[in-house]
């Protein structure tokens, strides 16, 4: 992997036997990645894994907690919110949305997880169970959590609901639950946005919003409006609860160069969901030579572009952190991963070649939770990215260098001195 004067750590988390798809922070230290190999009899699994995440001073590590497999359905994308004592998690399954409901639990692992752990175990996990050894002491002699109490979560399917309704092949491309929890968006092939009364999952709104597939959909973080971009070149946004259309995002792109939205992102600025930005990505259509993907920066007022960062290739992946600080993209062709200033869009860390294939997703380590605190560590912001190539990775980025508050106040009262002195000589 590459490196950065920036980064603390670059390494593998892990790594699954299945192709990973979609991720989400179950909690401020649990990481659930989900994906699959599809409904061919490759031998290839389908479902979804449970990692805790903890930092032993020097780097984070993944310790695999447990495994959900869902059957002959690759799960492509999902949403989760957390309420009080459970969470629930609707995943894409072809057409439909599929709920489960996250029980946590203290306790001894099942007898089923504890069989499982010893069967899938790897080198890699191996070495991380060996650091989390010599950084927790005694703790971890308790072997695969049969003697030692633990976190570990109660997973049951609930509610299915088919949300796409191509005549041919119909799939869900992308789910998302709203912030206050009240609603789910779903988009796939036919174009439509539809929005879902949650956790109920009964219909409140059907869209025929674009002429072609969904790629993605986001809620602002006041939950009242949403982003839909699509294959047809289009970014809209939308009222929840009328489905009416309030705004269309319009830019020039370079030197006529068709360009299509891929991702889109709401983030909060200092976590407050009444004072957000918009980001968006947009990759040139078709073959366009050596054109570049742009990382863009939108007035919601407008509907017109605040700031805009070309990148040298096509983009697949966008993330914000929590508080609204941090943006960061994953490219398609050479698996590189990067993070951003919100603000300014200033590029603060660079990993190039993180995967070995085009990164499907990331997802940053939360600074902002209500279930417990975040994980301690000597890092200023940490993504994760995951791929195809079936690996979880983390890039960190080192605290960067500031001038103390002493060493500001003295340096005024010098300045001031000097200045002083200047004035006297001259006169002035």
């Amino acid at each position: 992997m590459g490196s950065n004067r920036n980064m603390v750590t670059d390494c593998l988390l892990a790594k699954v036997n299945f192709p990973l798809y979609a991720a989400e922070m179950l909690t401020s230290r649990h990481l659930l990645v989900a994906g699959g190999g599809g409904s061919a009899k490759t031998g290839v699994a389908n479902g979804f894994e449970i990692y805790e995440l903890f930092h032993n001073g020097q780097h984070f590590v993944a310790e695999e907690i447990q495994r959900h497999e869902t059957g002959s359905e690759v799960i492509m994308n999902m949403s989760m919110r957390s309420f009080q004592t459970r969470s629930l998690l609707v995943v894409g399954q072809e057409s439909h949305s599929q709920m489960f409901i996250i029980h946590p639990k203290v306790g001894q692992l099942p007898p089923r997880e504890i069989q499982h752990r010893r069967e899938s175990s790897t080198e890699v996990r191996q070495r991380k169970n060996r650091e989390r050894t010599e950084s927790m002491g005694s703790e971890k002699e308790q072997d695969d959590g049969q003697k030692m109490k633990r976190v570990y979560f109660e997973i049951k399917a609930a509610d299915s609901v088919q949300t796409d309704f191509t005549k041919s092949e119909p799939l869900q491309r992308v789910v998302r639950i709203s912030p206050d929890g009240r609603f789910m968006v779903t988009g796939g092939l036919d174009g439509h946005v539809r929005v879902w009364n949650f956790p109920k999952m009964t219909p409140l709104t059907d869209v025929p919003a674009h002429k072609k597939e969904i790629d993605d959909i986001d809620f602002s973080p006041d939950s009242k409006n949403y982003i839909s971009v699509s294959k047809d070149g289009m970014a809209i946004i939308w009222s929840v609860l009328k489905g009416k259309e309030l705004m269309k995002l319009q830019w020039t792109p370079p030197e006529g160069v068709k360009y299509l939205f891929k991702r889109c992102r709401y983030a909060t600025i200092e976590g407050n969901t009444d004072n957000y930005r918009l980001f968006t990505l947009s990759n040139p259509f078709g073959k366009s030579g050596k054109q570049k993907g742009f990382l863009q920066q939108w007035n919601i007022e407008t509907g017109r572009l605040n700031n805009i960062v070309a990148i040298d290739e096509s983009l697949s992946a966008l993330a914000v952190r929590d508080d609204g600080r941090f943006v960061a993209v994953g490219t398609m062709f050479s698996g590189s991963v990067s993070i951003y200033i919100a603000f300014s869009l200033q590029k603060v860390l660079h990993v190039p070649g993180a995967h070995s294939m085009f990164v499907t997703g990331l997802e940053f380590i939360p600074v902002m939770t209500k279930d417990a605190p975040p994980i301690s560590s000597d890092v200023e912001a940490s993504v994760v990215s995951y791929s195809v190539d079936n690996r979880i990775c983390i890039h960190s980025l080192q605290y960067r260098h500031s001038l103390p508050a002493w060493a500001a106040v003295i340096l005024i009262v010098v300045i001031m001195i000097l200045t002083f002195l200047l004035c006297s000589y001259f006169q002035i």
